[in-house]
């Protein structure tokens, strides 16, 4: 190889690599990941933040498809103004077999340079831990020895290129082994997963016909902290409220008028603490009403492993809220949360009654708790509060009317999702994951973070689950990113047990 990285190639290839599994890993893993990783390696220095560059978006998709045809998958561009989306397949299962659509992104978050412990984000930096900080290595070291502990540092070195590279793996072992897979596999790589406008639905409707699969894997999310085989069925949908309290007609004089025009910023302080009480749950009547556990469900819940001592310590926190007995079950319940608050400046000392207070809230939804629900709820506790909702900036005649004026604006936003736990496809991935590890797969119903699973779901009317691979502290979408390396080889190790085993 031409390129940064085209030293590690051959001297990849007779490497010691460290035992990484607790049970054996097939033969061409992991040499089809020491010939992966320069690759790998070369794409973490391609910039794909979308809301910054399409072209760069363009210059990514262009890469990856060119490296999956490399790789022997017939792959294309799927059109998407520009910033296409990749589309690839593997179909040599037999025209009988099932088919199964892997999803992924290529895009990633911003970056801040600054904030970085390396010199760029895009030039991948290897980091071994000593101590209690990270220390750079020379990437000549691969040459010597992969230690699974190892990690490489870089904007989207686990989200989502990272699994975006195990695919290729996985599939460069079954050609390395002579063997067919158990499934046909088709691969969609988006480009507008972290940025930009949501377009996936669009592009799924354009290209329908040729998406059509019999499940969706969708390979998003860090794994367990246990880095224990994990499968998720399920995850919150994301909606969003501003609300606006209105104060005097303009900024006023503090001195002239403190004690006669009420401060919006206290009135609208005096109504979010209405909203929870001194144990963190939301007093909204009916707020939590929705949510409704069966047996298995709930048992399913606490056979998650958890540590909460150690999510508390990590977390810097002293207790917790107490809207459920442990993290699991609390991330069953819909959330409401303040993302921002603003009411004139605290930069610049000015004496003055503000004209307006805002706040905007996140609130995270169930498949039963629904966006549509939860807003609603919201809307009707601050009516309740004595509020005369308005949609634009009051006039001067509801302003003489009513004593309290509020504007609410709300957005749906993205869906949760609960796949139920017996679905075929769930149970299909998790006897491939049963041969990963000596280690029972930990299976998670509903994990807190939200994904774009709702395109995919009303597109392709077929159930999906997601398939964490990179490590649970990966930094994801924040400075210092990582994957560890080990996780790269039983990412690829799980997606070829997957390929072979049928699902039926």
């Amino acid at each position: 190889m031409d390129r940064p990285f085209s030293f590690l190639r051959k001297s990849l290839l007779s490497a010691a690599i460290v035992s990484i599994f607790s049970a054996p890993v097939s033969a061409g893993t992991e040499d089809a990941v020491k010939h992966i990783l320069p690759e790998y390696l070369k794409y973490l220095t391609l910039p794909n933040v979308a809301k910054e560059s399409p072209s760069d978006i363009k210059a990514v998709a262009e890469w990856t498809r060119d490296t999956y045809r490399k790789h022997g998958l017939n792959a294309k561009l799927l059109p998407d103004g520009q910033t296409p989306m990749v589309y690839a397949e593997y179909m040599e299962a037999g025209e009988d077999a099932p088919v199964v659509l892997f999803y992924a992104h290529m895009d990633g978050q911003p970056v801040n340079p600054e904030q970085w412990d390396q010199e760029s984000p895009w030039r991948p930096v290897l980091k071994t831990l000593e101590g209690d900080s990270w220390q750079s290595k020379p990437m000549t070291a691969l040459t010597f020895t992969t230690d699974p502990e190892w990690r490489i540092f870089a904007r989207s070195a686990s989200d989502d290129k990272a699994p975006i590279m195990m695919l290729l793996a996985a599939i460069d072992t079954l050609k390395a082994e002579n063997k067919k897979p158990a499934v046909n596999i088709k691969v969609l790589l988006d480009s507008h997963e972290e940025g930009g406008p949501p377009t996936l639905i669009d592009v799924i409707n354009r290209n329908k016909n040729q998406l059509q699969a019999d499940g969706v894997v969708m390979l998003d999310g860090p794994m367990h902290p246990s880095n224990k085989p994990t499968l998720v069925f399920g995850h919150r949908g994301a909606s969003m409220v501003r609300l606006t309290v209105f104060g005097p007609a303009s900024d006023s004089h503090s001195g002239h008028y403190g004690n006669y025009a009420a401060n919006p910023a206290f009135l609208l302080a005096d109504l979010l603490g209405r909203m929870k009480d001194d144990d963190g749950r939301v007093t909204i009547p009916g707020y939590y009403d929705a949510v409704k556990f069966d047996d298995d469900y709930a048992t399913a819940l606490d056979a998650v492993p958890a540590d909460e001592a150690a999510l508390m310590k990590r977390l810097g926190i002293a207790t917790t809220e107490k809207v459920a007995g442990n993290y699991q079950r609390a991330i069953n319940y819909p959330s409401l949360n303040i993302n921002g608050l603003s009411a004139a400046s605290t930069e610049a000392t000015r004496t003055i009654i503000p004209a307006t207070a805002t706040v905007t809230m996140d609130i995270r939804t169930t498949k039963t708790a629904t966006a549509e629900r939860q807003i609603k709820l919201v809307k009707d506790f601050v009516i309740a509060q004595g509020y005369h909702l308005v949609e634009d900036a009051p006039t001067a005649k509801e302003r003489a009317e009513y004593p309290r004026i509020a504007r609410f604006i709300s957005h749906t936003g993205t869906a949760a999702l609960q796949t139920p736990l017996d679905e075929p496809l769930g149970q299909w991935a998790l006897t491939a994951l049963s041969h990963v590890s000596d280690s029972e797969p930990v299976i998670i119903p509903m994990m807190g973070g939200t994904v774009p699973t709702s395109p995919l779901v009303s597109g392709l009317q077929k159930p999906v689950i997601l398939l964490p691979l990179v490590n649970a502290d990966n930094n994801q979408h924040a400075p210092n990113e990582n994957l560890r390396l080990g996780n790269f080889f039983s990412g690829t190790e799980t997606l070829y047990q997957m390929f072979t085993t049928p699902l039926t």
